[in-house]
């Protein structure tokens, strides 16, 4: 027991009560670290070890801090192909795709992406972590897993799909490292993939949090969505209406997208306002979340409409136009329109459109990761004095995503400004 005596004459005991109180909080914090750390003789008086909180680190030794999309690019999580399945053709899946892919998710939901195929994806993602260590950049992988096997849960059952893009899944915020609660029944364990690295952030001293990780019952999701053509998207989308509904949060994290203390967000087919209010909630009064919308029939991920580069500088889908666009003229912003994308048309773009030629990853201001293939984009980023590192991922993109898509950044080289008046 630890006996502690104040004396009466005023501010000697007040200073040691105050000593030992704050000697006390260290000690819970060294006590916590040290997971019951034993003493070296139970016959020992007990000692007070006087400790530093572990997440009292200077800013360098923080494992996780970025504030924008386009900061000096010093740590990224790459995703993983490997093992990846066709996600069960259930009503959201049915909201997302594309009539010419439908008999494809037809004759393969549930099952792996065909294999040659995926051996190609898996060849050209290696390959790119190659280019980005190159270019000074620490690179950090998920867990591989199988998501093959059939899981179930009080409100459903499903296969799971894959870890190959952890911007979908997770965001950092400053020093903050979230995990969305996604919306699709086949990416609900998802996270698994990410948690020993998670896990890892944590101890090291960052700041991890959860989201509200939704049920994903029949009743998130409006069971009669109309989803047969482009027309009907279009109307409904204009309406505000979407496969997902209001019944409980829901969101992937690659529906935000960065600028210091300015964060944009689209409502999508995967994250409703329920779940923009919980990221607005989270991250005020530091953070401001501002809700944008586009001329889109399938809204899903904002980095294949609006893709910020640099501050005040916006990749901005020619087909896909931004209904507020003149907040951002009115900011002093500039709108790029990037080149129609070069891919055939007989390449399968089963779960993403062509736009993802504008996915890029930006390394920092004057660098960006792009397709190899993409030759007109190169000469657009060229004219904007951006040198381009070319990659070739082709058919890493059919399952869904580009350079942006198949990366988390978790520190990059800045500070929190603001960028957005």
């Amino acid at each position: 027991m630890l006996r502690v005596r104040c004396h009466r004459d005023g501010s000697r005991g007040a200073e040691a009560a105050h000593l030992i109180g704050a000697m006390i909080g260290r000690t819970m914090s060294g006590w916590v670290q040290r997971a019951f750390q034993s003493t070296s003789s139970s016959a020992a008086p007990p000692r007070i070890a006087v400790e530093e909180p572990a997440t009292d680190l200077a800013p360098q030794q923080i494992p996780v801090c970025a504030y924008n999309e386009w900061d000096p690019l010093e740590e990224v999580i790459v995703g993983r192909p490997e093992n990846a399945c066709v996600p069960p053709f259930t009503v959201e899946i049915k909201a997302h795709t594309n009539e010419k892919y439908r008999p494809f998710y037809q004759k393969y939901g549930g099952q792996p992406f065909p294999k040659d195929h995926l051996k190609k994806a898996v060849a050209e993602i290696e390959e790119m972590c190659n280019i980005l260590r190159h270019e000074g950049v620490t690179v950090r992988r998920p867990e591989p897993l199988d998501w093959s096997f059939e899981y179930k849960t009080p409100d459903f059952s499903s296969t799971g799909m894959y870890a190959a893009m952890p911007r979908d899944i997770l965001i950092v915020i400053g020093e903050e490292i979230i995990e969305a609660p996604m919306a699709w029944r086949s990416r609900f364990f998802e996270y698994r993939a990410y948690r020993p690295l998670i896990k890892e952030y944590f101890r090291r001293g960052a700041k991890w949090t959860t989201a509200p990780k939704p049920t994903m019952s029949d009743e998130l999701y409006d069971q009669d969505y109309p989803y047969r053509t482009v027309e009907e998207r279009h109307k409904l989308a204009a309406q505000g209406k979407f496969v997902t509904t209001e019944h409980e949060p829901c969101f992937d994290a690659a529906d935000f997208i960065r600028a210091g203390t300015d964060i944009f967000v689209q409502r999508s087919q995967v994250t409703n306002y329920m779940g923009i209010e919980w990221m607005r909630r989270h991250l005020a009064p530091t953070y401001k979340v501002h809700i944008i919308s586009f001329k889109d029939s399938n809204p899903m991920h904002i980095d294949g409409t609006f893709n910020i580069i640099g501050p005040g500088l916006v990749l901005s889908n020619p087909i896909r136009p931004c209904h507020q666009i003149e907040m951002f003229e009115k900011a002093g912003w500039t709108m790029v329109k990037p080149p129609t994308p070069l891919i055939p048309d007989d390449h399968p773009m089963w779960m993403a459109s062509k736009w993802l030629s504008m996915n890029v990853l930006m390394l920092d201001e004057k660098r960006v990761m792009v397709d190899a293939n993409e030759t007109t984009i190169h000469k657009m980023f060229e004219s904007l004095g951006i040198k381009t590192v070319k990659v070739n991922i082709r058919h890493a993109m059919s399952l869904g995503g580009g350079f942006h898509c198949y990366t988390t950044d978790v520190r990059r080289r800045g500070t929190l400004q603001s960028y957005f008046h």
